[in-house]
Formats: C-alpha cells, structure tokens, sequence
C-alpha cells in the first residue's frame, strides 16, 4: 500500500515529551505510519510503507543499540528501500531520516534540532518548508500545539497531490500509554478535523489520562471538576477550554 504522506517528529526540549502528526490521502494514517515508545522514540514509515522498519528498529533500541544504528540496520536490510520513506526522533533528541532514492515525487525531508518533516507524493517541497515555519513560529506553545500548527501549514500550501482523507496526532509522556492520540480516519478536511478534535480533547480526555496511573506508583485521581464533567453526556460537556 502506498501512503503519500506529510508528517514530523519530533521532541519537545522542555518537556521531553515527543510527538508525530502526519497526514495523507488514505484512511488509518495513524495506525499504519506511526510507531512510538516511551522513553525511546518515535518513528514514522511511509511511502510504500514497510512497518517493519519501524517496530524492528524500537525493538533494537530498547535492546541496547543506538538510534541510529538500529536505523542503519532496518533500513540496509530491506531490499525495497528505495521505495521507502522514515522520520524519526528518539528520547533524547536524535534525529534521523530517510527517503529512498525512488521515494514516488515530489518527495523530500528536512531536519532540525530535536524534529524531523518528511513527506512524498506533494504539490512541492513548499509543504515541508511551510511545515518548518509552522512549527518554528510556535515555538513557545506545547508540542501538540507545535505539531499541530505545523501539519495546518503544510495543508495550507498544498499537501498531498491527491487530496486529503486521513491525520494523526500522538504524543508520548512519560508512560508507556500515550498522552494524546487522536486520529481522523476518513474525512474531506481530516487536518482541520483533528484541530476540531484536539480542542476537544484538550477539555475532555487530557484530563483523563493525566489522572491515571502511573509507572512510579503515583495514583492520581481526577479532579471533582472532571469527574462531574465526564460522568455527563458528550453533547452536554464542553467543547473548548475556556
């Protein structure tokens, strides 16, 4: 399956917490391009997407190689590489990206200091550069809002040369659960869908997940506030913070 697709990766250096928004003209984006692990990194696959670049290369590093090696090796051991697209960050801010050389055009990448934003199957390298922007000029918000910004840039100035039908948005914490993880699977606007849907779960599942469990045994309850608003319907709690 071929998914054209824009996305980044990246780490937020405040709060180490790393992200990966992506979009294409598929359903499921979220689901067939995205691989992350707490503590480890994060990883998109894509073009003639092979998911086991990704899954082998997570696995390597939680054995003990570097990021970058674990890369190297998925990536020189897959036949079809050429074909193949990979944006990567690791927990410590390491980047990393491919694009093979019959990646399907336009095609192309950009890295910078804890981010990676790739794409293939663009209007022109214009999407990845209005990406850069994007989430340069948001610099002082949090990182999903960072991404967020970015992937509404690139969307702004074309995106995929097809279309548009399928976003994400994951963020990874601490935990070995995400954060956030939002995903738009069959939509005419799926970017600005998933800007719909962020503001939403920024009132009602953030919340949510920030009252559970934790590793370090910290056992948090929600707040009386959240409690009362999530034991109510969805039509009847609030959309937006205030």
């Amino acid at each position: 399956m071929h998914a054209a697709t824009f996305s980044l990766a990246a780490r937020c250096p405040a709060t180490g917490r790393l992200v990966l928004a992506i979009s294409t003209a598929i359903p499921g984006v979220g689901g067939l391009c995205c691989y992350a692990r707490a503590g480890v990194g994060v990883i998109t696959t894509q073009a003639w997407v092979n998911p086991y670049l990704a899954i082998d290369a997570l696995k390597a590093v939680e054995a003990g190689s570097s990021f970058r090696d674990a890369l190297d090796a998925v990536i020189a051991s897959d036949e079809g590489r050429a074909l193949r697209q990979v944006g990567a960050v690791a927990a410590d801010g390491t980047t990393y990206v491919w694009t093979g050389d019959d990646c399907t055009p336009w095609c192309g990448d950009i890295s910078g200091e804890g981010y990676t934003i790739q794409g293939n199957m663009l209007v022109s390298d214009e999407t990845l550069r209005a990406m850069e922007q994007g989430f340069h000029d948001a610099s002082a918000e949090p990182i999903d809002e960072r991404a967020m910004r970015a992937l509404e840039a690139g969307q702004a100035v074309g995106g995929d040369m097809r279309g548009k039908q399928s976003a994400a948005l994951i963020v990874l914490d601490t935990e070995d659960y995400p954060w956030l993880d939002l995903r738009v699977d069959d939509h005419t606007e799926p970017v600005g869908e998933l800007r719909r849907v962020l503001e939403v779960a920024r009132v009602q599942y953030i919340p949510f997940i920030e009252a559970m469990p934790k590793r370090s045994g910290e056992n948090p309850r929600p707040t009386e506030r959240v409690t009362d608003m999530l034991l109510r319907a969805p039509i009847d709690r609030p959309k937006a913070l205030d």
